[in-house]
């Protein structure tokens, strides 16, 4: 028996599925589209005591995050933390905040990614439906992934906005979509996007934020410090990749940029708690090269695709702080890739990549 495929056939198949007719009993289908969800950390959805304590709890809660015992964590956690935590990080949202929109620049910058993301890809003839979602907080990503769903997404690609891996971040973004699947009947089919640590569209953007960052500048930086968000020892040691990808991608800038370990160097900031954490750390490295004497420096967040609490208040302000303080002159910060046609010509890659097959 000879068989002949057609490459009319999936729409000739769509044309008899539409064609069929249903029981005026049964349920209400909607099916056919692809969804792209793009994640990101999460943002508190105000500055003041609870919103904050909602937000930390949800964060700190994460076994990804903080891997101790229960037993151990969770009195710490109830009985200090969240007591005195909240007013603190409330404090520092409050520098950054969009007073205009009222919300974190967070969730500003990753809305307009995936407004920007939907104009750029087109509805694909209807078929396609872009939308966003945080880790912690709101929107979340269970209720985009039903809004998805209900919208008749049945192919989904979670795309979650991390370049480099790390169990405390692209992990815990697929836990959770995991954990939505379970509840749902019918499953839609996910793919997940993987670390795009060193894909060439990436450094090449990176590179050329350095690159135009610099020409806006009355000064040349003797360092520029490409500072990622750290993880605890610990978890390196158990096998997370995350220090070899940021190692790796700093070390493509260098030949991109044609800079060597001197002068583009590699950091972690945001440590927490008494362990130790990977290092060098950023703000003990801001302040040793101002006491060695050097006076001009820039500090990039290449882990970071949007701006945020880390980027703009704890670099952009009190590194910069820290800096002067210990006898630099000219300190600067160079903006993440965010919502810039660098930054979307990334996403808009690696999406129509990994959509590969769908469309």
């Amino acid at each position: 028996m000879t068989l002949q495929f057609s490459s009319r056939m999936p729409a000739q198949a769509g044309e008899e599925m539409r064609a069929i007719r249903l029981p005026g009993d049964h349920p209400q289908v909607k099916a056919g589209k692809i969804g792209v969800l793009l994640v990101n950390l999460g943002t508190p959805d105000a500055t003041s005591y609870w919103p904050m304590r909602r937000y930390l709890r949800e964060f700190l809660s994460d076994k990804r995050v903080i891997e101790w015992p229960k037993i151990v964590w969770y009195p710490i956690l109830y009985g200090i933390v969240l007591m005195t935590r909240p007013k603190k990080s409330g404090h520092a949202y409050d520098e950054i905040w969009n007073k205009e929109l009222d919300e974190s620049p967070l969730r500003t910058i990753t809305r307009s990614q995936s407004d920007k993301l939907a104009e750029q890809m087109g509805n694909q003839n209807g078929r396609l439906v872009v939308d966003w979602a945080m880790r912690y907080g709101q929107p979340s990503i269970r209720s985009r992934l039903e809004n998805l769903k209900a919208q008749g997404c049945d192919r989904i690609l979670v795309f979650p906005l991390y370049p480099q891996y790390s169990a405390t971040t692209t992990a815990t973004v697929n836990d959770e979509v995991c954990k939505a699947l379970l509840d749902m009947r019918w499953q839609p089919a996910i793919r997940t996007v993987p670390p795009y640590h060193d894909d060439p569209v990436y450094i090449e953007a990176l590179s050329q934020s350095v690159e135009r960052h610099l020409a806006g500048l009355d000064f040349e930086p003797d360092v520029i410090l490409t500072s990622y968000h750290g993880i605890p020892q610990s978890y390196f040691k158990k096998g997370d990749p995350y220090h070899c990808h940021c190692m790796k991608t700093t070390r493509l800038m260098r030949e991109r940029l044609g800079m060597d370990k001197e002068k583009l160097r590699v950091t972690f900031q945001s440590r927490f708690g008494p362990e130790e954490w990977l290092q060098p750390y950023t703000d003990k490295t801001v302040e040793a090269l101002a006491k060695d004497g050097v006076k001009k420096i820039a500090v990039m967040n290449p882990g970071f695709v949007a701006d945020c609490l880390e980027t703009l208040e704890e670099i952009a302000g009190e590194a910069g702080e820290i800096f002067e303080e210990a006898g630099g002159e000219h300190f600067t910060h160079i903006p993440c890739l965010n919502d810039s046609d660098l930054g979307m010509a990334v996403i808009e890659t690696v999406v129509r990549r990994e959509l590969a097959g769908w469309l």
